[in-house]
Protein backbone atom coordinates (compact mmCIF):
# COMPACT_ATOMS: atom_id res chain seq x y z
CA UNK A 1 0.00 0.00 0.00
CA UNK A 2 0.90 3.30 -0.95
CA UNK A 3 0.34 6.44 1.28
CA UNK A 4 -2.35 8.59 0.64
CA UNK A 5 -1.44 11.93 -0.63
CA UNK A 6 -2.03 15.12 1.38
CA UNK A 7 -5.56 16.66 1.21
CA UNK A 8 -5.45 19.34 -1.73
CA UNK A 9 -8.45 21.39 -2.21
CA UNK A 10 -7.15 22.69 -5.54
CA UNK A 11 -6.92 19.31 -7.32
CA UNK A 12 -10.70 18.71 -6.76
CA UNK A 13 -11.31 20.32 -9.93
CA UNK A 14 -14.68 22.93 -10.48
CA UNK A 15 -16.67 20.13 -11.40
CA UNK A 16 -15.95 18.41 -7.86
CA UNK A 17 -18.63 19.07 -5.14
CA UNK A 18 -15.88 19.87 -1.64
CA UNK A 19 -17.43 17.49 0.31
CA UNK A 20 -17.64 14.57 -1.85
CA UNK A 21 -14.26 15.20 -2.35
CA UNK A 22 -13.00 15.13 1.47
CA UNK A 23 -15.17 12.03 1.87
CA UNK A 24 -13.47 10.68 -1.31
CA UNK A 25 -10.18 11.26 0.51
CA UNK A 26 -11.33 10.08 3.78
CA UNK A 27 -12.48 7.07 1.97
CA UNK A 28 -9.33 6.60 0.52
CA UNK A 29 -7.52 6.41 3.49
CA UNK A 30 -9.88 3.89 4.90
CA UNK A 31 -9.14 1.59 1.64
CA UNK A 32 -5.50 1.98 1.89
CA UNK A 33 -5.85 1.12 5.68
CA UNK A 34 -4.42 4.39 7.12
CA UNK A 35 -7.65 4.29 8.62
CA UNK A 36 -8.72 0.79 10.07
CA UNK A 37 -11.51 -0.67 11.14
CA UNK A 38 -12.31 0.87 14.74
CA UNK A 39 -10.31 3.86 14.45
CA UNK A 40 -12.51 7.41 15.73
CA UNK A 41 -12.60 9.66 13.08
CA UNK A 42 -11.88 13.52 14.36
CA UNK A 43 -15.25 15.21 15.47
CA UNK A 44 -16.61 17.22 12.38
CA UNK A 45 -15.17 20.42 13.57
CA UNK A 46 -11.48 19.00 13.55
CA UNK A 47 -12.23 17.44 10.08
CA UNK A 48 -13.57 21.27 9.12
CA UNK A 49 -10.20 22.36 10.58
CA UNK A 50 -8.19 19.55 9.22
CA UNK A 51 -9.52 19.85 5.75
CA UNK A 52 -10.20 23.62 5.78
CA UNK A 53 -13.68 23.74 4.96
CA UNK A 54 -16.39 24.70 6.48
CA UNK A 55 -18.37 22.50 9.31
CA UNK A 56 -21.40 22.11 7.17
CA UNK A 57 -19.52 20.91 4.66
CA UNK A 58 -17.66 18.70 7.13
CA UNK A 59 -20.95 16.92 8.14
CA UNK A 60 -21.90 16.24 5.12
CA UNK A 61 -18.46 14.44 3.94
CA UNK A 62 -19.39 12.51 7.29
CA UNK A 63 -22.68 11.63 6.04
CA UNK A 64 -21.90 10.64 2.83
CA UNK A 65 -19.34 8.20 3.94
CA UNK A 66 -22.36 6.87 6.43
CA UNK A 67 -24.55 6.70 3.35
CA UNK A 68 -21.54 5.08 1.69
CA UNK A 69 -21.29 2.10 4.87
CA UNK A 70 -17.98 3.24 5.73
CA UNK A 71 -18.46 4.70 9.05
CA UNK A 72 -21.13 4.55 11.74
CA UNK A 73 -21.74 7.12 14.33
CA UNK A 74 -22.74 6.53 18.00
CA UNK A 75 -24.36 9.29 19.80
CA UNK A 76 -22.20 11.07 22.56
CA UNK A 77 -19.42 9.19 21.35
CA UNK A 78 -18.46 9.65 18.05
CA UNK A 79 -17.74 8.53 14.68
CA UNK A 80 -15.79 5.13 13.68
CA UNK A 81 -14.69 3.42 10.95
CA UNK A 82 -16.90 -0.22 10.17
CA UNK A 83 -15.14 -3.32 9.42
CA UNK A 84 -15.60 -4.25 5.89
CA UNK A 85 -17.72 -6.86 5.34
CA UNK A 86 -17.10 -10.74 5.19
CA UNK A 87 -17.76 -12.67 2.01
CA UNK A 88 -21.21 -13.49 2.19
CA UNK A 89 -22.33 -17.31 1.78
CA UNK A 90 -24.84 -17.00 -0.82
Amino acid sequence: MSPVPAWDADATGPATYVYMAVADHIALRIAEGELPAGTRLPGERELATQYKVALGTARRAVQELRDRGLVVTLPAKGTFVKAPDGPSDS
